[in-house]
């Protein structure tokens, strides 16, 4: 559940959060940030150190070496509740059905599969 480095084609574990500031024309590198934001890109530990910013801009790096995140508490809480529902059981199906599905025989789709809230729909 760990975030991956940002460049294409890299699939190493990111370690650190890249992020540019145009007005100063500065790439500020540091550890990585608690959450994926946008405008920030993630790099592994080989692209952080190889990092290289534009002609006439600055490279600021805070922190020194860059260490592989232990899994978080939020990310093991969301494979179990992942886990949790993949197994739950699926409800029976009713006699009357709702207003919804009344709708759909009307216009002729059929729901054929469903996960979690989403619902596959075929043409009758």
């Amino acid at each position: 559940m760990s975030r991956q480095c940002s460049k294409t084609g890299c699939s190493g574990p990111a370690v650190a959060t890249l992020t540019y500031v145009y007005r100063d024309s500065t790439a500020v590198l540091g550890p990585l940030a608690t959450y994926a934001e946008p405008h920030t890109y993630d790099l592994c530990s080989r692209h952080a150190e190889r990092l290289t910013a534009p002609r006439g801009w600055e490279v600021v790096r805070l922190g020194g070496e860059y260490a592989t995140p232990p899994p978080s508490t939020d990310d093991l809480l969301a494979l179990a509740n992942a886990v949790r529902e993949a197994g739950r059981p699926r409800p029976a199906a009713t006699t009357e059905p709702p207003d919804q599905l009344r709708r759909e025989a009307a216009t002729g789709a059929v729901e054929v599969g469903r996960r979690g809230h989403l619902r596959v729909l075929r043409d009758s």
